[in-house]
């Protein structure tokens, strides 16, 4: 996996195919490897751009803080080293942030948006959110990423035939720095872009399981800020709808793409 030098870090990187760069941006706690299902699909028509965010995989794991900004940077000195102007961003929760952030700031440099059980902004506005965001930090402070592993896997894959998927989760989650999984989730929590979306101007697709940890509603409403956005729902999908449902995840992928192709926009 080769290696270049960004925002004062050294990030990890994998390209596959020919064509427009299309840029996969994973969650907090992933890595690149966890586009698996998606690479070979896209890179048959797209020059396929994967990494390891700043904390994650075999990127460097600076002791933080961190910031979405800060990795947005990251991401386009990765794009600057390897001579791409401007791509498709496709962004996973975590990824999804730091996509709306590369297309708020620079968007010359963001072709199209696919932003996947994500959101503009972190921010905690009632009792439950601000619940459940307290209980993830305090999950990610007492306990090892072993532990936190054991957490997540059954909401992530519940179903009895999701065993393996759930197991190959725990595997790879538990392999994450403590520290640097803390000062990522950190960056996360407050950040918002939210009163920016509504510049937005390239075509962007939100994609939302069924069953992801924020209703489709929520997506329903950040969407209409977005000119000429619109949603997709995934059926009997969670958060991790690349994995749960890759089939229906990359041929809606490859329709939006298609289309912005095409017609330069994603259809009404």
């Amino acid at each position: 996996m080769p290696t270049t030098r960004s925002n004062g870090i050294d990030l990890h990187y994998e390209t596959a195919g020919q064509g427009e760069p299309v840029l996969l941006l994973h969650g907090l706690g992933s890595r690149s490897e966890d586009w698996q299902l998606q690479v070979p699909a896209l890179a048959e028509r797209y020059r396929v751009v994967t990494a390891d965010m700043r904390g994650h995989g075999r990127t460097s794991k600076p002791s933080g803080p961190y910031s979405v900004p800060m990795m947005a940077a990251d991401v386009l000195g990765l794009l600057d080293a390897l001579g791409i102007e401007t791509a498709h961003v496709v962004g996973l929760s975590m990824g999804g942030m730091i996509a709306f952030q590369m297309a708020v700031d620079r968007p010359e440099r963001v072709r199209s948006l696919v932003i996947v059980n994500s959101g503009p902004e972190l921010v905690a506005r009632t009792f439950n959110e601000r619940l459940r965001v307290w209980q993830r930090l305090a999950l990610a402070r007492l306990s090892s990423p072993a532990r936190t592993a054991q957490f997540l896997g059954p909401r992530l894959f519940p179903k009895p035939e999701q065993a393996e998927l759930r197991a190959q989760f725990i595997a790879q989650w538990a392999q994450n720095d403590p520290r640097a999984y803390r000062a990522a989730m950190r960056a996360l929590v407050g950040w918002s872009v939210l009163d920016r979306v509504g510049a937005l101007r390239c075509p962007t697709l939100i994609i939302s399981g069924d069953r992801d940890y924020t209703p489709p509603s929520y997506k329903e409403h950040y969407t209409a800020l977005i000119p000429g956005a619109r949603l997709v729902v995934v059926e009997d999908s969670g958060h991790a709808s690349p994995i749960d449902q890759a089939e229906r995840f990359n041929a809606c992928v490859l329709d939006f793409l298609a289309d912005v192709g095409r017609f330069g926009k994603s259809p009404a």
